[in-house]
């Protein structure tokens, strides 16, 4: 429940850093919009990430923190190449294969 949790709670992440690319894309109603979006993923994230790594069966802190932040990078790159148009090279992809077999690799070995 812990590992589910903790991928919840990297989802969120990455809505809102793309609240936040969006508010700053944004005016007036709809920048007010976007940044009410932004505080409430932040919020439910952080809640998320808290929740994962405390009680019995947690995560351990470490390892949760490293692959919240892992989901949170490659959803947000994703995102980016997906939505505002960031450049796709070899490098980028290659580097976020490199990251989800990083955040593979620690939950394989986490107790």
């Amino acid at each position: 429940m812990h590992w589910i949790l903790l991928i919840i709670a990297g989802l969120f992440e990455v809505g809102f850093t793309t609240c936040l690319g969006k508010a700053n894309q944004s005016q007036g109603n709809t920048f007010a919009l976007w940044i009410a979006g932004f505080f409430l993923s932040l919020s439910l994230s952080m809640y998320l990430l808290y929740k994962a790594t405390s009680g019995i069966g947690a995560v351990p802190l470490g390892s949760g923190y490293a692959v919240w932040t892992g989901i949170g990078a490659v959803g947000t790159v994703l995102i980016g190449i997906l939505f505002f148009k960031e450049p796709v090279t070899f490098w980028r992809v290659f580097f976020i294969f490199t990251l989800i077999g990083s955040v593979v690799g620690l939950k394989m070995v986490s107790h």
